[in-house]
């Protein structure tokens, strides 16, 4: 692998050389008031990216995966029951954990390739007229699959059969990539994590708290202690942690903030967009389809590609490792070996992109794939040259 060329992967994402500054900081004392310089600049940058006025935002030494742990603990209790489609590895692994402490999990199966299936939800919701159900799971961008679900189509399904339970959303390879509006689609808890649409090292673990669920804190009884928000709150209003923080990723976490915010949200999501119908041309004249089912569900952070069929699809990656020094993401749980991914998140510009659809056009032909070489980069390339060329010509 060579550290020169991007990476291709759904995360951790390629990082801006500002971002890797920030991190790379002196020892700082972190019970001194410079560590709220950094904190709070960094809490209210999350809370304008998730689109919330009222969400407390925590910010834990973690993953994503700390994030999942963090919302179940501090507002569920041993037995609650909780909804949940089983459509992809990152909703798997969500259930998986809220078995492990001890929930119940009303799962609906659902293909992988497929988004959340609301009407199917909003029937068991109805149903529930005790009202069993506690919260609802939702995987915002499956980053297995390459899906992205309609977070508000959720809410609008909850609220039509007039259900209390609280909605949780896993934002991890979408927040800070894609429009997420929490207040709007009325997310009682938002997961994210530094390494994806931050632009930053694994480490950090970012979730946002309605005050629906703040409320819960008070009566949730699963164990929590490392992830207990009470104590990060309290911590937070002396201008400090309750234990020692990761102080250079949140430094790191505000100027992250700050670029995204001086890029302008609707920049961000523009151009995430601009490059994924970009992979998604280069898709198209392979003569591939996307494991997405259709194209309402498709994401603009990652592109999961079905290769032909018998044919390995984690040779590609294998092969653009070892060859090229590429990194492509492998297909993870029920697509292993049938698709590749190209993640386009991030820190990445068309430029960029073009790089790693022509990496992939290589690895196929020698790998013996029938493509012709040029044929998704020529794709691509009309694109970003149609996206960019309407500027030009107006200027002119």
């Amino acid at each position: 692998m060579s550290f020169q060329n991007p990476v291709f992967i759904p995360g951790p994402t390629n990082m801006p050389e500002a971002l890797r500054k920030a991190v790379d900081m002196p020892t700082l004392d972190h019970r001194s008031s410079l560590f709220g310089d950094i904190l709070y600049p960094a809490l209210s940058g999350v809370r304008q990216i998730i689109k919330s006025t009222e969400a407390e935002v925590f910010v834990f030494p973690s993953t994503g995966t700390g994030g999942w742990e963090t919302a179940i603990t501090n507002t569920l209790s041993a037995g609650d029951t909780v909804l949940a489609a089983r459509n992809g590895m990152f909703s798997h692994r969500w259930i998986d954990m809220c078995q492990r402490h001890g929930l119940k999990v009303q799962i609906v199966e659902t293909p992988w390739g497929a988004g959340i299936p609301t009407d199917r939800f909003a029937e068991i919701l109805s149903a529930d007229a005790s009202h069993k159900i506690k919260a609802v799971l939702a995987t915002h961008n499956e980053t297995a699959t390459g899906v992205r679900s309609n977070i508000g189509a959720v809410r609008e399904a909850m609220d039509a059969s007039n259900h209390p339970a609280m909605l949780f959303v896993d934002g991890v390879s979408s927040i800070a990539s894609m429009d997420f509006r929490m207040d709007e689609w009325g997310v009682d808890i938002a997961v994210t994590g530094s390494q994806k649409g931050f632009m930053l090292p694994a480490g950090l673990a970012i979730v946002g708290f309605s005050p629906k669920a703040m409320a819960a804190l008070d009566t949730a009884t699963l164990p929590r202690c490392f992830f207990d928000v009470r104590d990060m709150a309290k911590g937070y209003a002396a201008g400090g942690y309750p234990y020692t923080p990761a102080v250079g990723l949140l430094n790191g976490l505000k100027q992250s903030c700050d670029m995204l915010l001086e890029e302008g949200l609707e920049t961000v999501f523009a151009r995430h967009h601009r490059i994924a119908e970009g992979v998604r041309a280069a898709v198209h004249a392979w003569g591939m389809q996307l494991c997405a089912q259709e194209e309402g569900l498709y994401s603009n952070t990652v592109s999961a590609i079905c290769t032909p069929e018998g044919f390995n699809a984690t040779d590609i990656v294998t092969h653009a490792a070892d060859k090229y020094g590429v990194a492509f993401g492998v297909g993870l749980g029920e697509v292993a070996g049938k698709v590749f991914r190209i993640g386009h998140l991030g820190s990445l510009t068309d430029v960029m992109a073009l790089s790693g659809i022509a990496t992939a056009e290589m690895c196929m032909a020698d790998l013996g794939i029938n493509i012709r070489l040029g044929a998704g980069v020529a794709a691509a390339q009309d694109v970003y040259r149609g996206a960019q060329g309407h500027a030009t010509q107006e200027a002119a």
